[in-house]
């Protein structure tokens, strides 16, 4: 695994597709990922007039090295079809479908994106409860579409569940833990779901560190000034970085070839920590290239 073979996702950055002057703005900030969008951000009358927008920005560029999106409405609304239908024109580097609850809901989407450019992919949002019992079956599918990234909707999640969503996110950790192990055994990207509390600066980090510590990619966010402190989370530490190349370096020695545990700077080593130990290079190596 290399910086060319991963992309970071520490940030994802909503921006409504209705106003224009949020997209240009878009192009001057330092996150990871744009996700134009045309649903929950977007008032029914504008809908339109965001589609045009979203389509518009993709194919004019100026982003950058930044991964676009854009986030549709679903199939089951007004909106859904004619929003897929421009985006596939579109072609933008992924379109995020909503309330998907299992394979065949991605295998349906696939099926709309069919004649999109390779380069589009598939993101879905993990935000209903049914999606919860299926999550093994929904991340599954990216064996047979362009599914690459799973995206938690703890706001829609926590309104179906009825549940509250705390700053700690109590009722939310089995839902985050089997998503992210849905996505990893399936070998998918996936992001974190927002913080609402724009304004509130200390426990939107403190969130980014448990998302960190979950194992989430990155991190969806709803205001710029929330890049910077994601960025600078889920960026790996030069010490940890360090550590990584020490145990890279290690096992790539002639006596250590056929050890399964070895002794690294006063801690304990497995060939597992090797994988994650290139991960956290990768990722180190793809921020610094960026």
């Amino acid at each position: 695994m290399t910086a060319a073979t991963i992309r970071p996702r520490r940030s994802a950055l909503y921006m409504p597709a209705s106003n224009a002057k949020a997209i240009d703005k878009a192009k001057t900030l330092p996150c990871d990922a744009v996700i134009l969008d045309l649903e929950d951000a977007v008032a029914p009358d504008a809908k339109p007039t965001a589609r045009e927008q979203a389509v518009a920005a993709v194919k004019a560029g100026g982003f950058g090295r930044r991964e676009l999106v854009i986030r549709v409405n679903g199939l089951d609304t007004p909106w859904g079809e004619d929003d897929l239908k421009a985006a596939v024109a579109a072609g933008p580097d992924a379109i995020l479908v909503p309330k998907v609850n299992d394979g065949s809901d991605v295998a349906r989407y696939d099926g709309r994106i069919s004649r999109a450019p390779e380069h589009t992919r598939l993101w879905a949002m993990v935000e209903t409860c049914r999606a919860l019992f299926h999550l093994d079956d929904l991340a599954g599918a990216a064996k047979t579409s362009r599914l690459t990234c799973l995206v938690m909707g703890t706001n829609d999640l926590a309104k179906e569940m009825g549940a509250k969503l705390t700053g700690n996110r109590e009722p939310f950790f089995a839902a985050l833990g089997l998503s992210i192990g849905a996505a990893r055994a399936h070998g998918l990207a996936i992001l974190d779901g927002v913080y609402n509390g724009i304004d509130d600066a200390p426990g939107f980090e403190r969130q980014c560190e448990q998302g960190l510590a979950f194992g989430f990619d990155g991190k969806t966010l709803v205001h710029p000034t929330q890049v910077e402190p994601c960025n600078r989370v889920f960026t790996p530490s030069d010490d940890e970085v360090a550590f990584a190349r020490a145990v890279i370096d290690a096992f790539a020695q002639p006596e250590n070839a056929a050890k399964g545990a070895i002794r690294i700077e006063g801690r304990m080593a497995e060939r597992l920590h090797l994988v994650q130990a290139e991960r956290v290079v990768a990722i180190a190596e793809a921020v610094a290239a960026a």
